[in-house]
């Protein structure tokens, strides 16, 4: 039995910040808690989306780091407290989005968030009680906009995930005007983010069609727009594209996904200066490798329609061209150029294990597939 649930407000278009005070009086949010970062407040965004809801009083926290930890989930929900807020807008990338969906939780539940992960056996443990959020995405990456889950870095030092559809945003809006400053790497990175998300999720066994669909058309997308959207990063149309990639790719990845993000988590955790999209682009070609041969892939020509989507010829080689166009974005191509040393594998391969991604791969991934998968990747 598979259960399919979308269960959004997504507003899309140049613009569609304009519309955020009417979404906070539908959710009922009268003082909300911005959660953004630094970044984004000195490009001038944080400014437009506060323009935007004019009169509303708000407070705003921009301490999110480029992956969310624990103690800055912390640090916000001491100013939604003390600014007595009643929800929250996140403004930013993935990180200030998980970042705003961790503040959801500890601002409304009690004990330490490791309560509330996935692998802990936390997520009924979330309920209506969490605040209600809504996502302004500023990248096109994650997608975690539309998706019910968080990656946070605990205490301990793990990269947990925490899922429930009380995390789910309320709306999303997504406005593609807000990318138009993203630097280029930062652009190719998110890019490659997305573009994982829809690769996995069409390559995980789980049943879901709707999914599947979801996610070919995403990759069909970011595979046609992301070398623009890097190279001109005034393109109207090749921004909005790739933000549709991302959202897409989030709304398929309820499904599942596997051996790139186990290995990704694990990495960011045992080294947060890391970005996540950069990770998943290096891993996805030997991953794509490993998945190749498995039973499923087979019977479904999961292989062969990736590469239909993405206008490759058949028969063409799809992880070598993920690797070549992760090279011509300007992106690190192995891990070795990430200052990933061979000593630090035993701790990624143990925390990969147990990362809520790892069991849905469609081929199961032993420690020494693990570490080949590793090599390969340096």
């Amino acid at each position: 039995m598979a259960l399919i649930q979308y269960l959004t407000q997504i507003e899309f278009a140049d613009g569609a910040r304009t519309q955020l005070p009417a979404h906070c009086q539908r959710v009922g949010i009268t003082r909300p808690l911005i959660v953004t970062d630094a970044g984004v407040r000195a490009a001038g965004v944080l400014q437009q989306v506060t323009d935007a809801l004019g009169a509303l009083p708000h407070a705003v926290y921009d301490g999110t780091p480029s992956n969310p930890t624990e103690a800055s989930v912390r640090a916000a929900t001491e100013v939604y407290r003390r600014e007595k807020c009643d929800g929250l807008i996140a403004v930013g990338g993935g990180s200030a989005i998980d970042c705003a969906k961790g503040v959801a939780i500890a601002a409304t539940h009690d004990g330490p968030l490791t309560t509330y992960a996935t692998i802990e056996g936390g997520s009924p443990r979330i309920t209506e009680k969490a605040a209600p959020l809504i996502a302004v995405p500023t990248t096109a990456g994650t997608g975690s906009e539309v998706a019910r889950g968080a990656i946070v870095i605990v205490h301990d030092g793990r990269k947990l995930g925490f899922h429930s559809w009380h995390l789910m945003p309320r709306a999303a809006i997504c406005d593609p005007e807000l990318t138009l400053g993203l630097p280029p790497k930062l652009t190719a990175a998110t890019g490659m983010d997305a573009i994982a998300h829809c690769m996995e999720t069409f390559m995980s066994a789980a049943f879901n069609p709707p999914a599947d669909g979801i996610a070919l058309e995403g990759l069909r997308r970011g595979w046609a727009w992301i070398e623009r959207a890097t190279h001109e990063g005034a393109n109207r149309e090749a921004r909005l594209n790739m933000m549709a990639a991302s959202m897409h790719g989030a709304m398929a990845f309820q499904k599942g996904l596997g051996c790139v993000h186990s290995l990704s988590h694990s990495l960011g955790g045992v080294d947060p200066r890391l970005h996540h999209g950069t990770l998943n682009a290096v891993f996805l070609p030997a991953v794509i490798r490993f998945n190749a041969g498995h039973e499923s892939l087979q019977q479904r020509d999961t292989i062969a329609r990736m590469a239909q989507a993405m206008g490759l010829p058949a028969g063409a080689d799809v992880a070598q061209a993920v690797h070549e166009l992760t090279g011509r974005l300007g992106l690190p191509t192995g891990l070795a150029q990430m200052g990933v040393q061979a000593s630090q594998f035993d701790a990624v391969i143990a925390h990969a294990l147990k990362d809520h991604c790892h069991q849905t791969n469609p081929r199961m991934a032993s420690p020494e597939d693990y570490r080949a998968m590793l090599e390969a990747s340096m």
